[in-house]
């Protein structure tokens, strides 16, 4: 069984995160595709909303995606946020030692392997399945462009009232304008 893992702080979980989870689940031979939501950012940069909420619009967003094979795991939360994933990795190797894993690595990220921890033994425990993000180009091309749509881009828009529904499946929309999250306005 081969398990494609999708890291990500998912701040919050958007339509781009789920054309990305559709394409792999539909084209690489994995058996299944764990969102894994980070509990605090490997490389410093701040998380807007708690691992938790985060977490659980991430549920929300895939159960949109209606894809049995999808699913979330807390590991992160269960490695206390200390470890990279070269860590998250080697633990999940000794966790399920029947199991081979691969990794969603978008080209927006390329930039930042030399920031990563021990990305030489990523590759030795994962195979790596690279995803081109609109304005960072993969070598030899893998698969449809993603949509230009970053995380960034809807909180900021959520904060400033404006329309981000064309960005965020409808379930999670709801659960963000319940919690009011990212200082959004409410709706008029």
């Amino acid at each position: 069984m081969e398990i494609a893992l999708f890291g990500g702080s998912f701040d919050p979980p958007h339509v781009g995160h789920l054309l990305a989870a559709a394409y792999v689940l539909a084209t690489e031979p994995v058996d299944e595709l764990w969102f894994v939501p980070v509990f605090g950012h490997p490389l410093g940069k701040p998380l807007q909303a708690p691992f938790e909420h985060r977490a659980q619009l991430t549920e929300l967003a895939i159960a949109d995606l209606g894809l049995p094979r999808a699913r979330v795991s807390r590991v992160e939360e269960e490695l206390g946020g200390k470890g990279r994933t070269a860590d998250l990795l080697e633990h999940l190797h000794r966790k399920h030692p029947d199991r081979k894993w691969a990794l969603l690595l978008g080209s927006d990220l390329a930039a930042e392997r030399p920031q990563w921890k021990r990305f030489d033994r990523i590759e030795q425990l994962a195979r790596i399945i690279p995803l081109e993000r609109a304005g960072f180009a993969v070598p030899g091309g893998a698969g449809p462009v993603a949509p230009e749509v970053s995380s960034t881009q809807v909180r900021q828009l959520l904060a400033s009232g404006g329309d981000a529904s064309h960005l965020l499946p409808r379930s999670v929309l709801r659960a963000i304008q319940t919690a009011g999250t990212y200082r959004m306005t409410a709706p008029a």
